[in-house]
């Protein structure tokens, strides 16, 4: 009867550690919509790092304008630590409402030029510029359409809608980093976003 207790002890002991595990491989739903626990990115399976939901209108923030999801390699609860990973990642725009993309072009540029130093701008610029070129004929991002921003190594930015990939990638770290920082930076697009993706209390 022995080795029976010794491993109900075990599995009573060991149960609190796999509940723990369990959570942190589920999915998580925010603003209605429902991230998986895993994405694959350049061929690996990267865990979820948090979730949060954007409101456009601060005069009505019950308004919801999409719900977005940040994939890391390894945990990471600040702007300094995903920006030093190395490795595949994604950030994940589900949208809950039409907007134009000339809006998402306007907010690009604006948090990039908010949150990188200004002689980085000038090194940023033609990039950008693809990436706009990539944005521009789609006109308007729909309800329900889902944008994926990953980045690669060893190739840079790709930029998937809807499951299907637009143009080649751009190329460059910095420039991912840039695009992350204007979600999760020292002047985000919105607070109460960056604590989601930073997987705080939004």
């Amino acid at each position: 009867m022995r080795p029976v207790v010794i491993r109900c002890l075990l599995a009573v002991a060991l149960a609190p550690a796999a509940l723990g595990a369990a959570r942190a491989e589920a999915a998580v739903e925010v603003g209605g919509v429902s991230f998986d626990a895993r994405a694959q990115v350049a061929g690996q399976a990267v865990p979820l790092n948090g979730a949060g939901v954007f409101a456009p209108l601060r005069a009505f923030p019950f308004v919801k304008g999409y719900a977005a999801a940040l994939y890391l390699g390894r945990r990471a609860a600040t702007a300094t630590e995903v920006l030093a990973q190395g490795g595949p990642k994604r950030l994940q725009m589900r949208m809950l409402l039409d907007v134009p993309v000339v809006e998402f072009v306007k907010a690009f540029h604006k948090g990039v030029n908010r949150n990188t130093p200004a002689e980085q701008h000038a090194v940023l610029a033609e990039r950008m510029a693809r990436f706009d070129a990539l944005l521009e004929p789609l006109g308007t991002v729909h309800k329900g359409d889902r944008v994926d921003l990953d980045f690669a190594p060893g190739q840079g930015l790709l930029f998937t809608h809807n499951g299907k990939l637009l143009g080649p990638a751009i190329p460059g770290d910095d420039l991912y980093g840039a695009l992350l920082l204007v979600f999760i930076g020292e002047r985000p697009v919105n607070e109460k976003l960056k604590s989601g993706l930073l997987g705080k209390p939004a």
